[in-house]
């Protein structure tokens, strides 16, 4: 194994580090084990010496990463119990897939291929690991991208997916989501999910939210969303489009919960597809005149105004948002 952590403190930001001992029940377990703030925090072993986090400090690091990058979107008690079934919590176990001949890493068993998919295509880049692909091992960036990774299959093949599909998706590969042999999967992962529920409510990561995660990161980094910035007619007449269709349900977008698209320093911005569409409107109001919003009547200035947006150039392909 190339790489290993002694400490909490070798393998977060030091805002993550504040955010896990700012909950009461991470605190607790670590100063009951000796911990102290202001001290670098031991991280635990099994008996064999490997590294694992326990069940309350996995589901801290499964609820701020949801709260932060997918909130309405994912619970954080799936994201635990995939941890659970995936690796068993630890961090550096390492499992080589014989079919697509790629490792999987980390507490959720993300390959590296994955990873730099869902951050160049899928526009995942709130984590940067291109460069030092190492940092898929720290517990953040691998909850990260293995909760992205569901939140995509949700929507996969441009279909609506049921839990079920993806938890043994998840574990057992897409094509054999439906198959026979991945249905134990599911059914040890329903059980571990209840077990989490019975260990900790989704009330007691209250005191997480809203204003110590609303703070944890910078607002170039933070989460944003159509949804929040444009009126329910505007996103309606969005959602009828088909190229936006496609390239949201790709990207793993839901009605209600759409994100903007955002750049390698976390800005915001629109793709090329947005773009024509949030202006159609506009255009056809401002060259036909408003009374006359209509593709039909205003068809001849929209064609003009389709010419000139061909002339503008996305600096780089489709992404969707970044998280």
């Amino acid at each position: 194994m190339a790489i290993s952590f002694k400490y909490w403190d070798d393998c977060l930001d030091p805002e993550d580090m504040q955010l896990m001992w700012a909950d009461p029940h991470v605190s607790k377990e670590w100063v009951d084990a000796g911990e102290g703030p202001g001290q670098k925090v031991h991280l635990s072993r099994d008996p064999d010496g490997e590294a694992y986090l326990t069940q309350t400090e996995m589901m801290a690091v499964a609820a701020i990463t949801v709260h932060r990058h997918f909130k309405s979107q994912l619970d954080p008690y799936m994201i635990g119990a995939l941890a659970e079934i995936a690796s068993g919590r630890r961090l550096f176990v390492d499992n080589y897939d014989r079919k697509t001949k790629e490792i999987k890493a980390g507490i959720m068993q993300v390959t590296i291929e994955v990873a730099q998919w869902l951050g160049r295509e899928l526009g995942y880049k709130y984590y940067d690991i291109e460069e030092d692909a190492n940092l898929l091992y720290w517990p953040f960036v691998n909850v990260y991208f293995g909760a992205a990774y569901a939140k995509w299959l949700f929507s996969c093949d441009d279909k609506e997916r049921t839990e079920e599909f993806v938890v043994r998706a998840y574990k057992g590969g897409k094509k054999k989501a439906v198959h026979k042999s991945t249905s134990p999967i599911f059914q040890r992962y329903l059980y571990v999910k209840e077990a989490l529920l019975s260990m900790r409510q989704p009330e007691s990561f209250n005191d997480l939210t809203p204003n110590l995660l609303a703070n944890s990161s910078s607002t170039e980094g933070q989460l944003i969303y159509w949804d929040s910035k444009v009126s329910e007619v505007d996103m309606d007449a969005m959602w009828s489009q088909s190229d936006v269709i496609k390239e949201w349900t790709k990207s793993g977008e839901r009605r209600g919960n759409v994100r903007f698209s955002h750049d390698s320093k976390r800005r915001p911005y629109l793709s090329r597809v947005e773009v024509k569409e949030a202006l159609a409107a506009l255009a056809e109001a401002y060259l036909g005149g408003p009374e006359n919003v209509s593709l039909q009547e205003t068809g001849p200035f929209w064609n003009k105004f389709l010419e000139a947006l061909r002339l503008y150039q996305d600096p780089k392909k489709y992404a969707s948002p970044c998280c």
